[in-house]
């Protein structure tokens, strides 16, 4: 029994970096197929650091998902002023928006 609670907490506190990204998109209001098809290509083009900086950007918080749309999340992330993050959620929101 208590092997079966330590590996539950083990995996629940192994999400991937991809889940992460999708949950907190999800959370800034972007709707679920859109936040999974962002985090995928953005894991892959951004660094770790980029990410928690998006992540932290206060501004992006505690939205239901599909009540912000991708222009408005983009003029979001200008506040960032990291030409990189901006690019890539621009491209990636273009190119998931249309999947």
């Amino acid at each position: 029994m208590a092997l079966t609670i330590a590996g539950c907490a083990l995996v629940s506190g192994c999400a991937t970096p991809e889940t992460r990204v999708r949950n907190g998109l999800m959370s800034a209001g972007l709707s679920a197929p859109v936040s999974a098809c962002m985090a995928d290509r953005m894991v892959d083009r951004l660094s770790l650091g980029q990410l928690k900086k998006l992540n932290g950007l206060s501004k992006l918080k505690k939205r239901r998902a599909g009540d912000v749309t991708i222009n408005e999340f983009v003029k979001q992330t200008r506040a960032l002023q990291d030409p990189e993050i901006i690019g890539v959620v621009t491209s990636s929101g273009v190119i998931c928006a249309v999947k």
